[in-house]
């Protein structure tokens, strides 16, 4: 049942339980997903994440948080200039590598039998199990890795909204964030976006 019909009843969806959140909670997080549908990658389910709410008593927060059921949230209202925040991707995928690529290991001399980009000897007798730290063969890439510390330069709009979005004080030139063509390997930029 959606927020907004159910909202529309004599009382309100989970009165009960948003009046137990704001007496006894101190910690209040949001449900939140995007709209991949915006973004052209393929991608067509959403990324959910849980954000926590901060700032002012738990009923404020809960007051916020409902408030807030079933809106879009722009980047504007998240993150402001001059902010440091950390940012969460995937790296290129490489596909399955062996371990002479994937973990550096020496090859061995060009008469070795059964092959030479291997690692000899994976261990001992005892334990009978091969260790987690013995070098072996598999994924390379798209591995997830945070970047910390990014610094909020320029927060800017929809073409649509500001056609010249990507001027500044200093230059005053008419022109707006996308190159002509798009970005390579990304294409174009038909949303909010954060350098």
């Amino acid at each position: 049942k959606r927020w907004s019909e159910a909202s529309k009843a004599s009382e309100s969806p989970m009165a009960a339980k948003i009046e137990l959140d704001k007496k006894y909670c101190q910690v209040i997080r949001a449900v939140c997903h995007t709209q991949v549908s915006k973004v052209k990658i393929g991608q067509k389910k959403a990324h959910i994440k849980d954000m926590q709410v901060n700032g002012g008593t738990a009923a404020a927060k809960v007051d916020f948080a409902t408030g807030l059921l079933e809106q879009e949230v722009k980047v504007v209202d998240g993150f402001s200039w001059d902010k440091t925040i950390d940012v969460i991707g995937a790296t290129k995928g490489k596909g399955v590598n062996g371990v002479v690529i994937r973990w550096g290991v020496t090859r061995l001399a060009c008469k070795s039998h059964r092959g030479l980009r291997k690692v000899t000897c994976i261990g001992s007798w005892l334990p009978a199990r091969v260790q987690f730290q013995v070098p072996r063969s598999g994924q390379r890439g798209y591995h997830r890795r945070t970047e910390i510390n990014k610094k909020i330069y320029r927060i800017g709009k929809v073409i649509k909204e500001d056609p010249n979005n990507a001027m500044t004080e200093n230059d005053l030139t008419e022109k707006g964030i996308m190159p002509i063509g798009g970005f390579s390997h990304y294409g174009e930029v038909n949303e909010d976006w954060v350098m």
